[in-house]
């Protein structure tokens, strides 16, 4: 969609057509109306079902007292009321002024035989329909129709009275057409009404288009891209260092580039001290390269820069057939000092422990190294794991690594080996973890440092990076909302949402 804010637009129109169709129900259209409601229209079928005998043949419409023939007749409850929203005066009606009729109420094919008023909503309205108010009953001849002339009631907003009248067949048979008001209101109408529990058709066709509103903007909320960043800059950012923190970078910098298309990212994670070393040599011709460490960068490096990134998660590792799922952290020294070298000794089966390392200089071998052991390994011998793999081992034995990639394979392929690895990465392999004192790897528990194998994960630049470089926005996302997300996705946690910020600072 481009830069069109359709959801705005979207939102606007919702509005607006919400607005409009308010107006029009409830203001214009009906803003002033007198309606009326045929509440009972029922035949009269004769005496014999009368509680009271003889009360037929005392309706009778001449004074003389001469009964007529009585019959066809039915009786008719009409109810009129102010259905509109404001109230309605004597000089609203549609009536000649200086009459005092503004409402004819027709029965075509009967005529009127007798009459009353009932149900006054207000008592007042009583003095307005009295003998002298012009109310009175009278007979069209040629069009055979009962007439009730009803004078001008000034109604209040909600205000009503009833007419109930008894008929006689005028003309024709079979049931009759039903009863109507004739008559207008000034700014508004005389409208039959109908007593219903359903939705107008207005509210309906608003409620529909309300939904289709809703249904288009999760339609483009679906296919529309993710917004721009603040700061989306093109470019070709080059990323090195931590393999353990790889699979993070590689997530976030996916997420960057679908949000700026101008932006371009490569990758060499061979480990944080070689990540440092390739920043060092070329960082200070190219600004466009950054370095991941899993931890501080230590001593020497004097001109590169950091910025924390977050908290990261570590666990120790095993092979599968070892059935270990726990560890004291002194069992961990004791196994990586060579003084445990069977994992009978620690509750496991007759199997020689086989140590895998990662090479001096990795950052996930320091982070261990400064979590879980409380001074440095014995010295050992380079011994490749591949060797090993060619040549099973008699007995206890250790062999290094480059990466997480290839720890992660060591553990899974030698028997009785352990090792250690980013809490996501080994989530993904054919290896166990390894709770440290019945402490699982989880971001509280190393929040509120009950687990002990974290680290902090920074971000290394040659220098002040310039503010217009892709490289400086990259590091700002990662470290803003939409970074965060990416961190805890892959079970880290950013600095800025830790409880105590301060285990971010290099020497903490």
């Amino acid at each position: 969609m481009g830069d069109f804010p359709i959801e705005m637009v979207l939102a606007v129109v919702a509005i607006l057509v919400s607005a409009g169709a308010f107006l029009w129900e409830f203001v214009f259209v009906g803003r002033r109306q007198l309606g009326y409601r045929v509440q009972m229209d029922t035949p009269v079928t004769g005496e014999i079902e009368s509680v009271f005998p003889g009360v037929l043949p005392q309706l009778r419409p001449d004074l003389d007292g001469s009964s007529p023939d009585l019959k066809d007749l039915s009786v008719v409850l009409v109810r009129v009321e102010n259905s509109g929203a404001v109230t309605i005066d004597s000089h609203d009606y549609q009536a000649p002024d200086a009459g005092r009729v503004g409402l004819h109420l027709h029965f075509p094919q009967r005529r009127v035989i007798g009459m009353a008023v009932t149900e006054l909503s207000e008592p007042g309205l009583a003095d307005s329909l009295d003998r002298d108010s012009g109310i009175a009953v009278r007979e069209d001849t040629i069009g055979h129709i009962g007439v009730i002339d009803l004078p001008k009631v000034s109604l209040n907003r909600g205000d009503h009275y009833k007419i109930l009248a008894i008929l006689q067949r005028s003309e024709g048979t079979g049931e009759y057409r039903p009863p109507i008001v004739q008559g207008g209101i000034k700014g508004g109408k005389v409208a039959e009404t109908q007593s219903r529990t359903g939705a107008s058709r207005v509210m309906l066709a608003l409620t529909t288009f309300l939904v289709m509103v809703i249904i288009v903007q999760l339609t483009v909320a679906a296919f529309e891209p993710d917004p721009a960043p603040l700061e989306c800059v093109a470019g070709k950012l080059t990323v090195v260092g931590s393999s353990a923190f790889a699979p993070v970078v590689k997530d976030a910098a996916e997420q960057y580039r679908k949000r700026c298309a101008g932006a371009e990212f490569a990758f060499g994670f061979e480990g944080t001290e070689r990540g440092l070393d390739r920043l060092v040599e070329e960082g200070k011709e190219n600004h466009e390269l950054l370095a991941i460490t899993d931890g501080p960068k230590g001593e020497g490096y004097s001109n590169l820069v950091s910025r924390a990134l977050g908290l990261s998660l570590f666990s120790v590792v095993v092979h599968k057939d070892v059935g270990v799922r726990s560890l004291t952290a002194a069992q961990i020294e004791d196994i990586y000092q060579d003084r445990v070298t069977n994992w009978r000794e620690v509750g496991g089966p007759d199997l020689p422990i086989v140590i895998v390392n990662r090479i001096p200089g990795s950052g996930t071998r320091n982070t261990f190294e400064r979590r879980m052991l409380s001074q440095p390994q014995v010295s050992r011998s380079h011994v490749s794991c591949k060797a090993l793999e060619d040549t099973p081992p008699a007995g206890a034995a250790h062999c290094d690594v480059q990466v997480t990639k290839d720890m992660l394979q060591a553990v899974a392929e030698l028997r009785g080996a352990i090792g250690y690895s980013e809490l996501s990465e080994a989530g993904t392999a054919e290896v166990s973890t390894v709770a440290v004192d019945g402490i699982a790897a989880t971001s509280d528990a190393a929040m509120n440092r009950t687990y002990p194998f974290w680290g902090i994960e920074f971000a290394y630049s040659y220098g002040e990076l310039p503010g217009d470089s892709l490289s400086a926005a990259f590091r700002r996302y990662l470290t803003d909302e939409a970074g965060r997300n990416v961190l805890a996705a892959h079970g880290n946690v950013a600095c800025a949402d830790l409880p105590d910020p301060t285990r971010c600072q290099p020497d903490v």
